[in-house]
């Protein structure tokens, strides 16, 4: 059997952390298996889906090295789930009712008040053909609900929260159909993962009732029911779902010059009982990949771990993974010498112009400034190479007895405007010999 997952997102706006991390564990768990992954677009709602969405979704999981196999689209299978349906309401599994919302919302609120669980009380299959010609005639449309099978419990062993056991009798019969004929989420979903071979899915905890549901719906159907898992839900690190984490998409990611082998690293892991590492190369995270692992706590998200596992992955990134990104002038030593300084991409340009200039001038004190007029004049009757550093630094520790801190935090002030940053002895020579005079005539003019 191939393995097969999918993500099923509605391109009624931009995927958040919340849905990213969903589609990367389908994905994660089919490559890891050798399978198949499929990305659903469940483009029901015509009014809401737009193609800016469904373009920003591909593009978006591109981004994060997620790639799906192939790509199905609800709004292309109409005909299907009308088919479908016939067949449902042929086995008398659906059932039309015309209650309105607000008399819905009265029966919930009369049914807590009792102390009764608030589902639906079934009234609609007791309606005579004359009351239902009645309500008609008042101009009310049916919508429709799929009829639970109340003798059978409905049961599966979840792969992340172990043996579930639902009592259909205290779920409400759920609704499929609007009035207006249109579909809500849990027919179509089923009779997609039917029709496509869909073999495990994965999703938040918060669908535990629906997978109950859409369990009967299955066996409606006569067909093999797949494997499930629920991961926990994200939380911020107040502790609780935040409204931030439903906003915090890619397009967020991107101007904070997050990588996506960041994300990726983190997403992979929290809620798992394996550490957050910075680990750039996916296909390690893949073969770690196991459900087995996840816990039933909330699993929490943390935009200061991001950003420190940001600045650890970037620091291992390799000349070749960056250099489409950096300064045109910029090569693999330059990457190599600046790289350790970056918390993120977004600041190499700036640290780069350390190397070309212009630079900050330094405040200097008198005595500093004469210390470089004579670092100046040794500079100039040096050999230029690689070693420069080392031999430069070692002749003034002779000629002015300067020694640690006094004898290389002017130089490098001079030479960077900066009291901090990469190792001198590599800078050096990047700088070179002519901008580097100039440099220091500027510090002491």
């Amino acid at each position: 059997m191939t393995i097969k997952t999918r993500f099923a997102p509605s391109p009624t706006g931009h995927l958040h952390v919340g849905n990213i991390r969903t589609a990367l564990h389908n994905w994660m768990f089919a490559r890891k298996n050798s399978g198949e992954f499929l990305l659903r677009l469940d483009d029901t709602d015509k009014t809401r889906s737009k193609e800016e969405y469904v373009t920003a979704i591909r593009g978006d999981l591109a981004w994060l090295g997620i790639h799906p196999d192939s790509e199905e689209r609800q709004s292309e299978r109409f005909d299907r789930y009308e088919a479908q349906f016939a067949e449902l309401k042929a086995a008398g599994r659906v059932y039309p009712a015309y209650e309105t919302a607000q008399e819905l919302d009265l029966k919930r609120k009369v049914q807590l008040g009792r102390g009764k669980p608030p589902i639906y009380d079934r009234a609609a299959l007791d309606l005579s053909q004359d009351e239902i010609a009645g309500l008609e005639a008042e101009g009310r449309k049916a919508h429709w609900r799929f009829k639970l099978d109340h003798d059978t419990p409905i049961v599966w062993t979840d792969l992340i929260r172990g043996d579930q056991n639902f009592d259909p009798a205290l779920l409400s019969d759920p609704v499929i159909r609007r009035e207006d004929g249109s579909w809500l989420y849990m027919l179509p979903s089923t009779i997609d993962d039917i029709d496509m071979g869909i073999t495990h899915v994965v999703r938040g905890e918060d669908h535990v009732a629906n997978t109950a549901v859409q369990i009967q719906m299955f066996q409606a159907f006569g067909a093999a029911i797949p494997d499930f898992a629920h991961e926990a839900l994200l939380v911020g690190t107040e502790g609780k779902l935040s409204k931030r984490l439903g906003s915090l998409g890619v397009s967020g990611f991107r101007e904070r010059h997050i990588e996506p082998q960041s994300i990726v690293a983190l997403l992979a892991r929290i809620g798992t009982s394996d550490p957050v590492e910075p680990i750039a190369d996916g296909s390690l995270l893949v073969e770690a990949f196991d459900f087995s692992r996840f816990g039933r706590a909330p699993a929490r998200f943390d935009d200061e771990e991001l950003a420190q596992l940001n600045q650890k992955i970037v620091h291992v990134l390799n000349f070749e993974d960056v250099k489409d990104r950096l300064p045109d002038a910029m090569t693999a030593q330059g990457w190599e010498l600046v790289r350790p300084n970056l918390h993120h991409m977004g600041e190499v340009d700036q640290w780069w112009q350390v190397v070309t200039g212009p630079i900050a001038e330094p405040e200097l004190t008198p005595e500093d400034q004469d210390f470089l007029h004579e670092a100046q004049s040794t500079l100039e009757t040096l050999s230029w190479g690689d070693g420069i550093w080392k031999e430069w630094t070692v002749k003034l520790k002779e000629q002015t007895g300067r020694k640690g801190k006094s004898l290389f935090m002017p130089l490098r002030q001079a030479l960077t405007g900066l009291d901090h940053g990469p190792d001198m002895s590599a800078m050096l020579p990047l700088i070179g010999r002519d901008a580097a005079l100039e440099r220091l005539k500027a510090a002491i003019s």
